[in-house]
């Protein structure tokens, strides 16, 4: 009997803790998300609102469980050269705290892919992990506000930060965007598995002088290209939550922008608004927008910015408070968004059990990133980022069986760097680890970092083929802040000042001595390497970061994968081709869609070790109403033995347009898989109201009845196919 009776007892006291966990209002899932969030901040005390606008979501004394941010754009990062899983000190050292975790290709690399999901699933690994870290009981990392993706706009390739942007293009980033948001937050209708905090609102894309400087363009360009990401995020992604920029539009401080309620209003923005890192500092040292921090705390609260990223200093806003300057309920406006994010995260309920993510680090035996698939799934996803942009002669893929010995060279060959916004891989494979990996005892590898004292010349003359690996450091192989001792390097806080590549020279030297060369840039952003598009027989483009680099370019080197990677950014001949940098006028000659020079690679450009035709463009009709929906198909036919993907883009064009439209504009895409031999029908639903451009005096969209060209193609300069179809307003 009283065998029978413990687990009775333990089952009745595990039900009555259960049940007193809900006593609040806020805790009852069965009411209404403002009647919780109503609840909620009733009860909060004056000092708890003041606390809650940093970035912890807890509240203990109410039962909410500490809950603050992680960096994530391409991986969760608890680790890596920014610390970001935190440090002790030894010995008046720092020493980093280091919580291994899944690091894929950077953020550019990722927007290579044009995979929305692949990218969906990449983001989904990284949320695992972070409810992983936050739930299990060795680790306890509560940081699932996750500050990804960035959908800024990588408009200039000297912009420091294009390293974590998906490109250049407001459609194919948004889509990027909707993507990463879906994955972090997952597909319950009521639950996140984390929350995406979208960076950094708004237009910011110039590290030098960031923190006062002004973006300056019409309303025409916020909606059309600046902010679509960012609306897109929330209004399909399902976002609700983005960072605030550092720097000014058109004069007024990101931080304080009577944009900020806008948006909330129309975009129905519940969520998160937070500043960037130091932002309140900079609003009165650097845009001199107050005289005081506490001014400035103020109308960052009024603004309704929920949150101040680090720094935060509570006194500012106690003395707002006691001036007159702020009151207790512009606080509760600006802090419901974060509430709002805590109660979809499951962290206000009072029956943690029944939170679908709950289990996730407790139930599990093995950590996420210890698991093949998911070590497969970083490899598939490096090999999918990787860029053929040139391939003569058919020198790729190199046939293992036929090729005896490669010389493998270059600073970027033997080493995966982490950028700042890297965590700390629990391996890493380099290029060179990779081709050993995949040639085993059957080639003959040399290996030379540099060419001292000519040897790698000499490695060169020796081998049949050379593998030269180059590209940037991702932080000027200097950890000082604004500082980079490379001119063509790049990173947070400093832009770069030149786009030829110093190390190019080492590719001359590699070609002399073999032509058998093939370039392997390890890059964040484009560089001009005009000489190596002219003289060299291939050339392969792949970002930095990934634990798995060497593995998946060497699956591309060696045919295993077909390349199917696309620019998502235009790179230029040379610097001298860009507008000034702080022209933020897209329309005065910048990115494809105004590009007024020849570029070197096209936006959306990328070959593939076969060939695709098209033909049978057919559109569903020939005219379209405004709120009608065009279907538009076309054949594309892979002619070659070897089966391969292909990036098929739809672009439009408005020939008789009464304003400046763009030369082209993409509107769709798709990476599809087509055997070797086959052919498929690609199918794209385009609505009229996509074909909208902003009208500054009317103050919104509108459809300009007239001529559309409807263009099918492998790039922005490779249109393979036109029909046009006719607007009817």
């Amino acid at each position: 009997m009283r065998k029978i009776f413990i687990p009775i007892l333990c089952i009745l006291i595990a039900n009555i803790q259960l049940f007193a966990q809900s006593i609040y209002p806020f805790q009852n899932t069965s009411l209404s998300d403002d009647e919780r969030l109503d609840n909620l901040l009733s009860l909060m005390t004056l000092d708890e609102k003041v606390s809650a606008l940093s970035t912890n979501l807890g509240i203990s004394r109410l039962g909410i469980q500490a809950t603050t941010h992680s960096e994530g754009l391409h991986g969760l990062a608890l680790g890596g050269p920014a610390y970001w899983g935190g440090y002790k000190i030894e010995n008046n050292q720092r020493v980093p705290d280091i919580y291994p975790t899944t690091i894929f290709p950077q953020a550019y690399g990722l927007g290579e892919t044009w995979d929305t999901e692949l990218i969906q699933k990449v983001a989904d690994t990284e949320s695992t992990e972070s409810r992983y870290y936050a739930q299990n009981e060795r680790y306890k990392k509560r940081g699932l506000v996750i500050r990804a993706p960035n959908a800024d706009l990588a408009r200039d390739p000297r912009w420091g930060r294009t390293e974590e942007s998906f490109g250049e293009d407001p459609y194919l980033v948004s889509e990027m965007t909707i993507a990463f948001i879906k994955g972090l937050q997952g597909e319950n209708p009521n639950y996140w598995k984390s929350a995406s905090l979208m960076k950094h609102f708004l237009a910011n894309s110039n590290e030098d002088g960031r923190d006062s400087t002004s973006s300056d363009f019409d309303n025409r360009l916020f909606h059309e290209y600046y902010s679509y990401p960012f609306h897109k995020g929330i209004e399909t992604g399902g976002s609700q939550a983005f960072m605030a920029s550092y720097n000014a539009w058109n004069g007024i401080a990101m931080t304080i922008h009577p944009v900020l309620e806008t948006i909330r209003k129309e975009w129905n923005m519940k969520g998160i608004i937070c500043t960037d890192g130091g932002a309140l500092n900079l609003l009165t040292t650097a845009h001199k927008s107050y005289p005081t921090h506490t001014e400035s705390a103020a109308a960052v609260v009024k603004a309704g910015v929920g949150q101040f990223l680090d720094n935060y200093h509570p006194h500012y806003i106690y003395e707002a408070l006691e001036k007159g300057l702020l009151t207790e309920r512009e606080i509760e406006r600006a802090i419901r968004g974060n509430f709002f994010v805590a109660l979809r995260l499951g962290l206000l309920d009072g029956n943690q059990t029944q939170v679908p993510y709950g289990d996730i680090g407790i139930a599990d035996t093995v950590a996420p990133w210890q698991k093949k698939e998911i070590h497969d799934l970083v490899r598939l996803t490096t090999a999918k980022s990787v860029v053929l942009l040139k391939n003569e002669d058919k020198l790729l893929p190199l046939d293992k069986s036929k090729v005896k010995s490669i010389a493998v060279i270059g600073p970027r060959a033997d080493e995966v760097l982490l950028d700042w916004y890297s965590g700390t891989p629990p391996y890493s494979v380099s290029i060179l680890q990779g081709i050993r990996n995949a040639t085993g005892d059957e080639v003959e590898i040399y290996y030379e970092p540099s060419n001292e004292m000519d040897k790698a010349v000499i490695a060169a003359q020796k081998a049949e083929v050379a593998i030269v690996c180059i590209g940037n450091h991702v932080y000027g192989t200097d950890r000082r802040w604004k500082y980079s001792p490379v001119p063509s390097d790049g990173r947070e806080a400093i832009d770069r000042k030149a786009l030829i590549l110093e190390q190019e020279d080492l590719a001359k030297v590699i070609y002399k001595a073999n032509p058998n060369t093939i370039l392997v840039l390890v890059s964040s952003f484009p560089f001009a390497i005009n000489w190596s598009q002219e003289n060299l027989p291939a050339i392969l483009h792949i970002t930095n970061n990934s634990q798995e680099s060497g593995n998946g370019l060497a699956d591309v080197i060696f045919g295993k994968f077909n390349p199917a990677g696309r620019t998502n950014q235009t790179w230029v001949k040379s610097i001298a081709d860009l507008p000034p940098m702080m022209d933020y006028d897209i329309r005065n000659g910048r990115t494809y869609m105004y590009v007024r020079e020849k570029p070197l690679y096209p936006f959306g450009y990328g070959l593939s070790y076969t060939k695709f035709t098209y033909s049978d463009l057919t559109l569903s009709r020939l005219s379209v109403h405004k709120d009608e929906s065009l279907t538009i198909s076309v054949k594309v036919k892979n002619t070659g033995d070897r089966d391969g993907e292909e990036v098929v883009q739809l672009y439009v064009s408005f020939p008789n347009s009464k304003v400046i439209r763009p030369i082209r504009q993409l509107k769709g895409f798709k990476r599809i898989m087509i055997p070797g031999n086959e052919s498929k029908t690609i199918r794209f639903e385009l609505n009229a109201n996509e074909l909208a451009y902003w009208d500054n005096e009317k103050d919104q969209f509108v459809i300009e009845a007239g001529k559309v060209d409807i263009m099918v193609g492998a790039s922005s300069d490779d249109i393979r196919l036109v029909k046009n179809c006719r607007i009817i307003y």
